[in-house]
């Protein structure tokens, strides 16, 4: 389904009746990740799926999306399906939208699942890779694609999940170059959220890979003692959705039945 928003097209989907529950892709992903998650959890929920800002269908904003941008963007489409209460179930990127849907509009948001993702800000190092990135994307951007989703998986699964990484590679590679870049401008200048996650009031939990390339797992557990928030850890790197599909969905059906 498209939604227009300030001049551009939003792509969302919609399957299944019940409690909400909006699902947030990760950079470089589009809300087709999702598939077999919702195809599992939409005979309960009401599973809402939308393609961020310059990512699948959804198309750009501008040179910078921030992740306020994002969230705004997110809204809207809540708006429209005159959605009050969700839970938001955000990867990587799509985590960080979620934190900032819950500062923007604490009525709104429910509960919070942070797959592979963080409430801290990029790091000064962590920047300068996001700027070297740019650079790189700017002369090839399907060389960048290809490599940063390999780089995303643990190593020992690379050879084991070729069928699907190919696949992620190639829903990478629609992700405009504007999209790109302006995801990596985004992400770079994002807030502190620590304080929102500690004090969000809803049922939260973070989902972390033991050995995910992206956000060391020790970082994870840093942040989870921290803010005192349920940590699950899981056997793989950044993708654990593919890594580690079966322990995946179980525990997201485990914390969804808290609001049962």
């Amino acid at each position: 389904m498209i939604l227009t928003y300030k001049g551009i097209k939003i792509n969302y989907n919609i399957v299944g009746k019940g409690r909400s529950i909006v699902f947030l892709h990760g950079f470089l992903e589009n809300s087709t990740i999702w598939k077999e998650t919702v195809a599992l959890f939409s005979n309960q929920y009401r599973c809402i799926s939308i393609d961020l800002l310059g990512h699948g269908d959804t198309e750009c904003l501008g040179y910078i999306h921030t992740m306020e941008d994002m969230a705004y963007a997110v809204k809207a489409v809540l708006d429209h399906l005159e959605e009050s209460s969700v839970i938001l179930v955000g990867h990587s990127m799509g985590g960080y939208v979620a934190l900032a849907c819950a500062e923007l509009f604490p009525d709104l948001v429910r509960g919070l699942v942070l797959l592979n993702s963080t409430s801290f800000p990029d790091s000064e190092e962590r920047k300068l890779n996001r700027s070297r990135a740019i650079n790189v994307v700017k002369k090839n951007p399907n060389a960048y694609t290809s490599l940063a989703i390999s780089n995303l998986f643990a190593e020992k699964n690379r050879s084991k999940l070729v069928k699907e990484i190919e696949a992620i590679k190639n829903q990478a590679s629609k992700t405009p170059l504007q999209g790109i870049i302006s995801a990596l401008e985004g992400m770079k200048i994002r807030k502190d959220r620590t304080s929102v996650l500690f004090n969000f009031k809803g049922p939260k939990i973070l989902f972390s890979g033991k050995e995910d390339p992206v956000l060391e797992h020790r970082q994870s557990i840093r942040e989870t003692e921290q803010l005192q928030i349920d940590l699950i850890s899981f056997d793989g790197g950044h993708m654990i959705y593919i890594e580690n599909k079966e322990k995946f969905l179980s525990e997201l059906e485990n914390f969804l039945k808290l609001f049962e």
